[in-house]
Parts: structure tokens; sequence; C-alpha cells
């Protein structure tokens, strides 16, 4: 089903069953809590997903009537529900008569209960009572009218799991992809270190395994059956749900087992976790390239959040969980400066997100994550975060409409693939400060040309494996002039040749570090580096080193290599920039040439934000969202709507004011605040009418100012 977006939805995830301490739920705080909700705009909330052993108390015994009254409630107030199955969060009795299902993070050793997702989702007694629940769950409540929507499972991907079916499963996918182990033995090397198999029954568990080619394989084994999982759950829901509801999950980008854009492929729409930085963590320009986790760091990461949301199916998107208060537990204490959490909803949107749904509704008094804020705190008053996230809602039920059905525009493509991911993990070419290899080698050569893109003013397209090479080069070349793949390291010969042919039909293919250095099986190609794809661009390189400190670069481009550097000989290619130093110095840093109607240029390092800003501006000197001289705190961005306007969402990171002129005519959809409004005081706990924005033309050329931490929205007259 294509889900069809007229809206940006907005509320929270809500959980009437988690009651105060020592308390059962209250009708009384029921009605109260969807007042509220009503009050903030909200129009959407999630329910359900985390208390299997609430609908199912003991086995076979199910109490499905409870979630009825938050849903009757929530369709008197106009406020959609969005139901989640329970399955990733299994019921003590369940543990307790089941021991089979526990999930093993290694094999013959069963992980402990406790937390969550401690399941061996592929046994059969789990698959059994997960089945049963969700379809009596789905049964019981797809007729209500206030559900459009299900969610199967929660954050899948988290364990690799070494159970022994698990392992046999593998085996059995090894055997019905290469036929026999002698194919094996060949197209993994198993010659070495005396690893040659004699019959399937000699393939070791993974515990010990340091053959990247088998740890390849496993790790892709294991995505797979993360999306067998999600995808056969979203079909039992199928079955029942009205074809009216939409089917979805909430991805945790950073999960071990994972293939996001594969898994996606089994939904209707692409739904997921924007956890990211607040205070100062938000503020533009960055000063330091901070190490990513689940949470972004820095504003260029929250932007990419959202465009790697928007790769998973290559359309928009819902943000089942973004930051409400604090997150990350009772030592993470950072809720957001006023106007932030404005500033990042929009900046969502701005990136395709069509639902923004805080995780979660009201301050938890008990478990793992009782410090992790909710839109009430623990007192259930609403306070400043409530009243912030309502004007927020106002603004969306406002303008939300004005940009449900645009596409966010792209200045350049960035080519993003999980294999990479596993790949560079296994054999990571980065360091971390120890010495040791760095197992985020992968994302942090992606992320430095991402936030080279953002800080030049760039928009980027995220684009994956999966979806961009089912298209033709010339296509592709037509929509995204510039593509760039740092980074790809297992790539088949298929893969290679078709970006050569996109150059080739005029497209600027920018070629990162340890592209193309190995094949679809991890394996090192026997050539030149970058294999297949070193005589169209003029260049190559045999030999390479990590860097221990920054190296600076000059020519064309300037600033410094970080991390890792190629050594690059240019034969026929232009050089743009050389690393200067007594040893490197010999050898060139960035270089580009011509090729048929395009070109290939080849970056042998990972380069500081400097250098990514250099290169950014020079493969696009004029971006799409051209606003001249904005002051440096300050953002655009832009989505094309089908009606050809366009939609600018305008960002000042800073508490310092800025202003900004008009390049074209515009209309105000969402009004600059200029300076933050006056907080209630402490004892002030009534919401009050949320604060609707100004609207009205702005000309060419005219001013405005942005205050601390501000946006402003408006679409081409």
């Amino acid at each position: 089903m294509a889900v069809q977006h007229d809206r940006v939805r907005f509320g929270a995830a809500y959980y009437y069953e988690y009651a105060g301490p020592g308390q059962d739920p209250k009708p009384e705080t029921l009605e109260r809590d969807l007042d509220l909700m009503q009050a903030a705009g909200f129009s959407v909330i999630r329910v359900g997903e985390s208390v299997w052993s609430t609908w199912e108390p003991d086995e076979g015994r199910f109490e499905l009537d409870w979630l009825e009254p938050v849903l009757d409630a929530a369709r008197a107030r106009g406020i959609d529900v969005v139901i989640g199955t329970p399955t990733y969060a299994l019921p003590p009795w369940l543990a307790r008569r089941y021991p089979e299902v526990a999930g093993e993070l290694r094999t013959g050793k069963p992980m402990g209960w406790g937390a969550r997702q401690e399941a061996d989702f592929t046994h059969p007694a789990f698959r059994f009572h997960a089945e049963r629940i969700l379809t009596r769950i789905v049964r019981r409540y797809a007729a209500h009218p206030a559900v459009i929507g299900f969610q199967v499972d929660n954050e899948p991907g988290l364990h690799l799991l070494h159970n022994r079916g698990v392992f046999e499963r593998f085996v059995d996918h090894l055997r019905h992809t290469y036929g026999d182990v002698e194919t094996l033995n060949r197209e993994w090397g198993l010659v070495y270190w005396s690893h040659r198999l004699s019959t399937w029954a000699d393939l070791w568990t993974p515990d010990g395994n340091v053959q990247p080619q088998y740890d390849l394989a496993w790790r892709r084994f294991q995505a797979s059956l993360t999306t067998e999982m999600i995808d056969w759950q979203a079909r039992a829901v199928r079955e029942l749900a009205r074809p009216d509801q939409f089917v979805t999950t909430c991805i945790a980008y950073d999960r071990p087992a994972l293939d996001d854009a594969d898994l996606a492929g089994a939904l209707d729409v692409t739904s997921g976790n924007a956890y990211y930085g607040m205070q100062d963590a938000l503020a533009h320009p960055a000063t330091t390239h901070s190490a990513q986790f689940w949470t972004a760091n820095g504003t260029w990461a929250l932007f990419q959040v959202g465009d790697a949301m928007f790769s998973s199916r290559g359309e928009p998107f819902l943000v089942t969980e973004t930051n409400a208060q604090s997150i990350g537990g009772p030592s993470t204490n950072n809720p957001a400066y006023p106007g932030q959490w404005r500033q990042c909803a929009w900046a969502l949107v701005a990136r395709g997100a069509r639902m923004i749904e805080y995780w979660h509704w009201h301050t938890l008094h008990y478990g793992a994550e009782t410090y992790w804020g909710g839109v009430l705190p623990h007192s259930g008053l609403p306070g400043r975060t409530y009243r912030e996230i309502a004007r927020l809602g106002a603004e969306l039920a406002e303008a939300g409409g004005a940009i449900a059905g645009a596409t966010p525009d792209a200045d350049l493509a960035l080519l993003v693939s999980t294999p990479a991911r596993f790949a560079l993990a296994a054999q990571p070419p980065l360091q971390l400060a120890d010495g040791t290899g760095d197992p985020t080698s992968y994302p942090r050569i992606v992320s430095a040309f991402y936030r080279g893109a953002f800080d030049a003013g760039l928009q980027v397209r995220v684009v994956r494996p999966q979806h961009v090479f089912d298209q033709a080069p010339e296509d592709v070349a037509g929509t995204h002039p510039v593509l760039v793949a740092a980074g790809y390291y297992p790539a088949s010969d298929a893969d290679l040749d078709w970006l050569l042919r996109y150059a080739g039909a005029g497209g600027h293919l920018v070629v990162g570090p340890r592209t193309g250095y190995a094949d679809h099986e991890a394996r090192a190609r026997a050539e030149v580096q970058p294999a297949r794809l070193a005589a169209a661009a003029g260049a190559w390189y045999d030999e390479f080193s990590n860097l221990a400190e920054p190296v600076p670069v000059r020519g064309a481009l300037a600033g410094e290599a970080t991390a890792w550097a190629e050594c690059l000989v240019a034969d026929g290619a232009d050089v743009l920039a050389r690393y200067e130093d007594p040893h490197l110095g010999a050898w060139a840093a960035v270089t580009t040439r011509a090729h048929g109607a395009g070109r290939v240029t080849i970056v042998g390092t990972v380069p500081d934000a400097t250098l990514a800003r250099s290169l950014a501006t020079w493969l696009v000197p004029t971006p799409l969202a051209a606003w001249a001289a904005l002051p440096p705190s300050v953002t655009v961005h832009t989505s094309t709507r089908p009606d050809g306007k366009r939609v600018h969402i305008i960002h000042n990171w800073s508490w310092e004011a800025a202003t900004v002129t008009a390049p074209i005519e515009l209309d105000i959809l969402v009004a600059a605040r200029g300076d933050a409004p006056a907080d209630p005081s402490p004892g002030d706990v009534a919401p009050g009418p949320p604060e609707t924005s100004a609207a009205g033309p702005l000309g060419a050329g005219e001013h405005v100012t942005l205050g601390s931490w501000d946006v402003l929205v408006a679409v081409t007259r």
C-alpha cells in the first residue's frame, strides 16, 4: 500500500498502562492527558508496543479490552492511533515455560532475561506465540475508526543470534548459495590458515571467526533474518487490517543485524528513531566532528539522520521516536534550549518527515527509562517542554499541509551501503586513539563527506545500492549530477561498471577512500586501485597509510587529510590537491579527470571539515537553496511541491539573532519569532492557547530577522 501524505502528523507515544508509582490507570488521567494532547495540536499517538504481559498476562489468557478507552478518547478528539504489536518484549511466563526461545549471543550461552529482545525470533515456539498475540490484537482493533496503522515489533536487529537453529539455517543458506563446499572454499579463500572444508559439517560457528568473508556472509544473513521476521509479521497484520491502514515498524538505524533498505521494502512506509544531541550540540557551524552513536551529534548529523531515513525507501517517512526532554539515562541530562524542539522538528520535516512523534508522553516513574524524559515531567504537570511542543503543534497544524506532498531537494547524492558498514567493521581501515581498528570506520568516512556538503550549504540525497543500481545510469546522471561513493568497499563488478557508466553518461562520480578495493565477497581485488575505475579516473594507488595526526592538503582545494591517506599517482588526471608532508608530498590527495560526458574525481583521504567543505563547494558552486550572504549560523533547506512551488525552511542555529535577505518573493507559512517569547512562571501550569505564527508575504530583497534557535518556513509565491 502506497501511503499518501496530506499533512504532517504530530504526537507522541502514549502509555496509559504505565501509571504513576503505586497507582492503577485512572479514567480521569486518561481524559486529562488527551485534553492536553488536543490542546497541543496532537493528531496521532502510538500505543501498546511494549506490554505483551499486559495483553496476555498468562499463556492463552488474553486481556484486550484495556486499550479501547484510549482509542475512544483519541477518536473523540480527532487524534489518530498507531497500534504497536508487542513481539519484541517477551512476557516472563513465555521465558519461564519455553526457555528454548532464549537468544544466544555466544553459541550455547543463552542471554539473561530482564531487558528486551532476548528471544531467538526464528524459533517455532516464539513464532507461534508472537503470531497469536499480534493477530488477537489486530482482530480486536482493526475496525476501530481511530486506528490508522500498525507498528509490528520495535527497533529490530538488536542482536546477532548464535542459536544452533540459526547457525544451521546459515549453513543451509550457504549450501543453497554456493552449491558445494569446494565452491565455498574457493570463494572465501579457505585455503588460508587451513580452513578448507571437506563437508558442510566442517563449518565452524562464528564465535571465534576472524575470516572476513565468513563475517560478511554472517552479517548479511543476520540482517536477512531480521527482514524476514518483520515481513512475516507485516503479512500477518495485512491479512486482518483494513485496506486503508498501513504497516510499519520503528527502525533504530544503528542495529547490528539490520539492513534498513531491505527491511523497509517489507513495509508500507518507513518509520524510525531520530534522536539527537541538544543544547550546544546543535550549534552551527560546529567546531568539532563528534563521534556518532545512536544519537546524532551536530546539526549536520541531525539532517543526515533525516536523509538516511528518506533513503530506506526513497520516499517520505515517519518519525516514531524523537527527543522530548533529556534522553539516554540518568547521567545524560541536556534538555533543549528554548526553540530547539521546533527547530529540530522542522529540520526533519525539511528532509521528508511526515510525522513527528515524541518518545514519549509522560516521564516514567520506574523501569530502565525512568529518566528518559517525556513531554510531561515526573510531576505530570505541563511545563516548558509541553508549552514549546504545543507551539510547534500549532505551527504544523497551520503549515504542515503545504509541505506534505513536497520532495526534499538535493544538490548531490551520497551512496550508502549496509554491506560496506558490515565489512569495514570486520576489517576497519581507520584507527581509534589507542591504535586499534575503529569498527565505525565506514560511518566516519561517509559522514565526513556529508558534513562537508552540509557546511557548504548543499542538500544531500542519500541513495542505496538496492535502489540506485536498478536504474539506468544515464537517468541517475540526469537526476543526480554528482554522486559520492566513499567507503564503498565490497563492490561487485556490476556495481563498479554501473558507476563508470554513470560518469560516462554525464554524471560527476566522486570516489572516496576504500571504494572498489574489495569485490562482493570482501576479497581484495588483484588490480591497481580504485579497481575498475582507475583508468577512467586517470589516477591510481597501490599504497596507503594511516595518519596519526592530520596532514595539510593544498592546491585548488585546501584543508587537512585525516586518519587515512591513499597515495594517488596522477596518470592523466589533474591534481586538485597534494599532501603537504615530507613523505606523502610525493603523491596527490585529490585528482579529477573528464570521462565521457562526465567526470571522475578521487578523494584519497577522510577530509576534515575544511577540506570537505572546499570539495563540496567545488563540486556544486551554486546550491539549489541559493540565499545570498547567509550568516554562518543560518541554514536553508528546500523541498519542491507537485505544483512546482518550492518550500524554504530557514534555521538559525545560535543564541545570536541573524538577519537574512529573501532572494525571491515568498509567502511566509511559519514566521520567525525574532526573540523567544517569555515563558510562563513555573507555577503557571495551564497550557493556555498555543501561540501561532503570523503568515504573510516577503518580498525579494526584504530582510527578516531570526531570533536565537529560530526557524522560518516560506513558500515561493
